[in-house]
């Protein structure tokens, strides 16, 4: 990967998000560049949903879903999507939706759908919440089926049977339908056939043979909490070392790796853990784990704390990851649901990929930490690298593509722009003044539809630019260090700059800093080949 010094970022304007992304070159998140405070470069866009509730089918913008839960690449580029509370497993191919599993068969008072526990042939098999997605080498697909408790099994025949688990929840490890899960949200299968369950509200780590006998790898939880006086519920704990003696809290997330082995994501302790099946153990390889002796949990705490921090492994933080991505690199990506962001582990290093720095909700598309997402729940690597997530509180399928420097950008010892992959052509050089990137300022704004004007005060001799588009306008003064922000019927907004803007061989040059703060832009410095990125 290849570092990058990070320039302040405000949002893109909708029309330069779309060229730039038209324009930009793809790259699959093991090549992505990295800027500076670990930020990988990607844009975030909308595959499938319209944001609205329902099982509409047919082209993917005008489709509908109620919770799309996890994600499954298939080989020929199709996704099944476990769309959560319509009880149905979907199909996204050729950006057209498909139901591919279950079916509607009745509604409850509010019209929204019920699910219930039957096996049968797709079109007549029905699901209750399911959530987690695998299939094997045969192409075979489970589903942890989770309001049914169960595991489910759709063959290449397609016929869907209970594999493990009978609709009623519970903890036994036993064949078939004498088992017994609580709420089970993701399953992974290993080359063998063996299944791999994150069994949640058992605070546990299942594994199903092929022929469906299960059995509990981890010790089982003792904790109890006083939620509020007089009440006492069981909870999940926390402990790293033998498998067998292992404890998780809420494990909601499960991926395996190239070596066979397992990474989670314990939830309710708010880290990624990994699983040695060779060594039988467990260890925490992110999210922070408190000094021997440190509680995790506040009194009557159900959880740890959830927070958002990205850097170092061991002291980076997360709020209720959930569904899990190995990529062909080693990386794990990670659905970190409450921070309403896209994270990634690689190195010992974690990134937050896409989402509000300040882990806010939102819906909206665009580069990496200016897109919203609500609850994202799943995540999966496609053959071409992109990352897509199933972002269930906006009801949407959402895709981030990552940026990679065009091959012919080189250090020739001069400053260059480009506009996502495009070369900004200047009437004269960019320029660095004491460590910031001036550029003459006429080339980017008129490319972005703004009219330049300057003026001069005959009283002062002071000279003025001033870019306008619509009812919105910005006034820089030359050799001033401040800029003035006027827009119709509202007071003008005067704010400070770092470098005084200046003219030379008639031409006004600004730093670039300007276009993130005032024009929209997202600017990266690449001080390897000395250029600015602006997406």
């Amino acid at each position: 990967m290849k570092l990058l010094r990070k320039v302040t970022i405000p949002l893109l304007s909708s029309a330069l998000l779309l060229g730039s992304l038209a324009s930009a070159t793809a790259a699959s998140l093991d090549q992505a560049m990295v800027a500076g405070e670990n930020q990988i470069l990607g844009s975030v866009s909308t595959v499938a949903g319209k944001g609205d509730l329902g099982e509409t089918d047919g082209p993917a913008n005008t489709s509908l879903f109620r919770s799309p839960w996890s994600l499954l690449p298939l080989a020929d580029g199709s996704f099944l999507i476990a769309d959560s509370k319509s009880h149905l497993i979907r199909k996204l191919s050729a950006s057209e939706v498909s139901t591919y599993a279950g079916i509607t068969f009745k509604l409850d008072a509010y019209n929204n759908p019920i699910g219930a526990l039957l096996d049968g042939k797709l079109a007549a098999s029905v699901f209750q919440q399911p959530k987690g997605l695998a299939a094997d080498a045969k192409g075979n697909v489970y589903v942890a089926d989770s309001e049914n408790h169960a595991i489910r099994k759709i063959d290449t025949a397609g016929q869907v049977t209970t594999l493990a688990g009978n609709g009623v929840f519970g903890s036994k490890d036993a064949k078939g339908k004498e088992a017994s899960f609580y709420s089970p949200q993701d399953v992974a299968v290993a080359a063998d056939g063996t299944l791999y369950v994150a069994d949640t509200l058992n605070h546990s780590i299942r594994k199903v043979s092929a022929d469906g006998v299960v059995t509990t790898l981890n010790a089982p939880s003792t904790r109890t909490v006083e939620v509020v006086p007089g009440q006492v519920v069981p909870a999940g704990d926390y402990k790293d070392g033998e498998l067998k003696s292992a404890m998780f809290n809420e494990p909601a997330g499960i991926a395996i790796d190239a070596k066979g082995n397992l990474y989670v994501s314990d939830t309710g302790n708010q880290m990624i853990r990994y699983i040695d099946l060779a060594a039988g153990t467990v260890t925490t390889v992110a999210g922070f784990v408190p000094e021997a002796g440190a509680p995790l949990y506040e009194k009557s705490a159900l959880y740890a704390i959830g927070d958002i921090k990205d850097g170092e492994a061991k002291q980076a933080r997360f709020d209720f990851p959930k569904g899990l991505a190995v990529t062909p690199g080693g990386g794990v990506v990670i659905a970190d649901s409450l921070n309403h962001s896209v994270r990634y582990l690689k190195d010992g290093v974690v990134y937050t990929l896409a989402g509000d720095p300040n882990a806010l909700s939102g819906f909206t598309d665009g580069p990496d930490r200016k897109a919203g997402l609500q609850n994202p729940t799943d995540v999966a690597v496609a053959a071409d690298g992109s990352v897509w997530v199933a972002d269930a509180y906006n009801n949407k399928i959402r895709k981030i593509d990552f940026y990679e420097l065009p091959g012919n950008i080189t250090n020739d010892g001069s400053i260059k722009v480009l506009n996502g992959t495009t070369p900004i052509v200047f009437e004269s050089a960019p320029e660095n003044v004491n460590g910031r990137v001036m550029v003459p300022i006429r080339a980017i704004t008129e490319a972005l539809g703004y009219k330049v004007g300057y003026k001069e005060d005959p009283a002062t001799g002071d000279q003025t630019v001033r870019l306008t588009k619509g009812n919105v306008s910005v006034e820089l003064g030359i050799g001033k260090m401040e800029i003035k922000r006027i827009v119709a019927n509202t007071p003008d907004v005067v704010k400070p700059i770092d470098v005084a803007p200046y003219i030379k061989d008639d031409l006004t040059f600004v730093p670039v800093r300007f276009f993130t703060e005032e024009l929209g832009l997202d600017v990266q410095w690449h001080g390897a080949t000395q250029t600015v990125i602006l997406r």
